[in-house]
């Protein structure tokens, strides 16, 4: 299937779910969204049906997240919707060392599709992998080794949790503060590899779908570029005599 025709599907989806939850005072929800499906959803707002909505994957910066239709507004959206499972070698002194790709190809070799599975955050041998709700009592009893490595899970109330990603702080100047100028700076690279990576549809800003490389980033907007990672954009700090501009980055990493 190609993609424009994958894109249409989708917005229909949404566009059924919206009406769902406008017609029927229910609350209805997606997957969880990858940045393109998000980024449709947010240009295809204007030609939805006017019902409130939330997106939310966990915890506040996540980037794959669900979006609910709040028909009902006596019921709170993700109040019970979404759960992060906890992942803990058993032994952790000899313990493989994961990632994230470790994480998702042992659950995804549970039978577990790629959308009932949101954001996964590892940290120090342990991964914290948030899921439809409905799913982490399976995963938890059916997911018990990553890589080499025997595994044992549990479910942990999301709202307890104090973790979040870990961040690299880059400072320097650029001619300007254009996007193409900042995602040089954040990864390193030359602005003309950059300006292929946003023509060529990779590159998100606040979850949505930016072509113009000469769009001006505002402060704390968060930008993701696909194979390379995302990083939030704190702002200018100063400019300098010969008109540079002296910026501040949070990278993820």
């Amino acid at each position: 299937m190609n993609t424009e025709k994958e894109d249409l599907l989708f917005k229909k989806r949404l566009l059924d779910l919206a009406r769902a939850a406008y017609n029927k005072n229910i609350n209805t929800y997606t997957d969880f969204l990858t940045l393109n499906e998000t980024s449709i959803f947010l240009s295809a707002k204007p030609e939805l049906p006017d019902v409130n909505y939330e997106l939310f994957g966990g915890f506040d910066a996540a980037e794959r997240k669900v979006l609910c239709f709040c028909g009902d507004s006596s019921v709170k959206a993700f109040s019970d919707y979404i759960a992060c499972l906890k992942i803990i070698p058993l032994n952790k002194k000899y313990s493989d060392e994961f990632n994230h790709r470790d994480f998702l190809g042992s659950i995804m070799n549970l039978g577990i599709e790629r959308g009932k599975i949101g954001d996964i955050l590892v940290k120090e041998k342990e991964g914290f992998v948030y899921c439809e709700a409905k799913l982490s009592a399976f995963l938890a009893e059916n997911l018990q080794r990553i890589k080499h490595t025997n595994v044992r899970c549990e479910v942990v109330n999301g709202d307890a949790l104090t973790i979040a990603p870990d961040f690299k702080e880059i400072k320097g100047s650029v001619a300007s503060p254009r996007l193409d100028a900042i995602i040089a700076l954040a990864f390193q690279s030359s602005r003309s590899s950059i300006l292929s990576l946003i023509s060529s549809g990779k590159v998100y800003v606040d979850g949505k779908l930016v072509e113009s490389n000469s769009y001006q980033l505002k402060e704390n907007e968060t930008v993701s570029v696909r194979g390379y990672g995302k990083f939030i954009y704190k702002g200018l700090e100063n400019q300098t005599k010969k008109g540079r501009y002296y910026v501040s980055l949070q990278k993820y990493i």
